[in-house]
């Protein structure tokens, strides 16, 4: 036991954040008033903690065999520093990443990717109420001025890609995986189009179609319960822009060769994809170390795989599409998820009661625990560059150079960027 102990003490002592332990057999170490209080039930969660495994410590805490005490910001600052190496660097071998992608075609069924996306969305409406913005915006803000709030912030990303996009009135426009209707409603509303959104959520369908009816957006607005393989473009002609915003990290890397042929299919020559998403910080790693990648797959996204932006690009550019501007938004995406977690940890007795009300008590605890370390655990690892934000803005070529505003353009992208940061939008807003 006294190697044991010597060693947790050398680790303590290491630590930016001071932690105060609970041994299982009751004996304390570290200061007693100290920040963050750790009561360990267990001695293979002791192993996680000095061995730098903070995804297993993370799931020790969500499964109650790790009580945790004290700020969000300072645990997870103690676990960045309990790692013994970056997590987005750890090079996966042939064998990792043929199992991976073999995983990856399984588990990525029309049936499968339902029922994965509905684990995470449809755990409460009333929940994601609580921490989200007004709009329910569950994706990366964009702080243009840094003074923004984050309902001020999610408004600017929903209008950064409406003018990426060069939105206008009467344009056919496709946003996959469209959430709770944020980026729908506003674009039919302030840029004039005819808006489609699809959802695997049965709770996101419900609220965005309730949404559109009291806004009398009826007649051009529509909300699916879909899968964008079973999509078909309209008639008489496919959609004029696309937008995919936190969708295409369900989609696997097995299947995003289909997933980019499938956008190309239903969008227009000549029309415009913007592409947003979570990509990986590492080139060559199947998924982030540390546990951490488990501990994603286990409690919060079921099925989600991230690509690096290379990779991504290049199945992109496979399918025929050609990127036209990529945009990191990393750091804004750390203060996206601060700004979240920071608001849930001020709700925390609400956010429980919301919870146990739909799934009991002890499921209602433990979901709880697991969003605080993934909202907190996430924050970090943008800071970090474990995982990065990218705006992929693309076009489908239409083959005529005499189309666009340069001579070759052969699209409505404009070749400029000028046109994203006006005062005046495509659509006049």
């Amino acid at each position: 036991m006294k190697p044991l102990l010597h060693a947790l003490q050398a680790r303590l002592e290491s630590l930016p954040v001071d932690l105060s332990l609970e041994l299982p057999g009751g004996q304390r170490l570290g200061r007693a008033q100290a920040p963050v209080a750790l009561q360990f039930r267990d001695r293979r969660s002791l192993a996680a903690l000095l061995s730098g495994e903070v995804g297993d410590l993370g799931a020790a805490i969500v499964e109650g065999r790790v009580r945790f005490e004290g700020r969000m910001r300072d645990l997870v600052a103690a676990a960045a520093a309990l790692l013994h190496g970056d997590p987005a660097r750890e090079q996966a071998g042939w064998w990792t990443r043929m199992m991976a992608r073999a995983r990856s075609r399984a588990v990525h069924t029309i049936t499968r990717d339902a029922q994965q996306v509905r684990f995470h969305y449809d755990l409460s409406d009333d929940f994601y109420a609580l921490w989200l913005d007004p709009r329910r915006v569950y994706s990366c803000a964009y702080y243009r001025d840094g003074a923004m709030d984050l309902a001020q912030a999610q408004e600017a990303k929903l209008d950064h890609i409406c003018r990426k996009l060069r939105l206008a009135p009467g344009q056919r426009f496709l946003d996959i995986g469209a959430g709770w209707g944020g980026l729908l409603l506003w674009a039919a509303e302030h840029y004039g189009v005819d808006a489609t959104g699809i959802t695997l959520s049965r709770n996101q369908h419900a609220h965005v179609s309730r949404l559109i009816a009291e806004r009398g957006l009826s007649g051009r607005v529509r909300m699916e319960l879909r899968d964008y393989r079973e999509l078909q473009h309209p008639e008489p002609a496919p959609f004029d822009r696309i937008a995919s915003v936190g969708m295409f990290e369900h989609v696997g890397r097995a299947h995003m060769p289909d997933y980019f042929a499938t956008v190309r299919r239903l969008l227009r020559p000549g029309g415009l994809l913007l592409n947003h998403g979570i990509t990986s910080g590492g080139v060559d790693n199947a998924q982030l170390g540390a546990g951490l990648g488990d501990f994603i797959e286990k409690y919060i996204f079921p099925g989600g795989e991230l690509l690096h932006v290379s990779a991504v690009l290049h199945d992109l550019a496979a399918s025929g599409l050609e990127m036209v501007d990529t945009e990191n938004l990393r750091p804004h995406y750390a203060r996206t998820l601060w700004a979240w977690s920071d608001t849930l940890e001020a709700r925390l007795q609400e956010a429980l009661r919301v919870l146990s009300a739909g799934v009991g008590a002890p499921q209602g605890e433990r979901a709880l625990r697991a969003y605080r370390l993934y909202l907190a655990g996430s924050a970090m690892g943008f800071e970090r560059g474990w995982m990065a934000l990218h705006q992929m803005l693309a076009a489908r070529p239409d083959g005529d150079l005499a189309t666009g505003a340069l001579r070759g353009a052969q699209s409505d992208y404009p070749f400029t960027r000028d046109y994203m940061h006006s005062r005046t939008g495509p659509a006049g807003h």
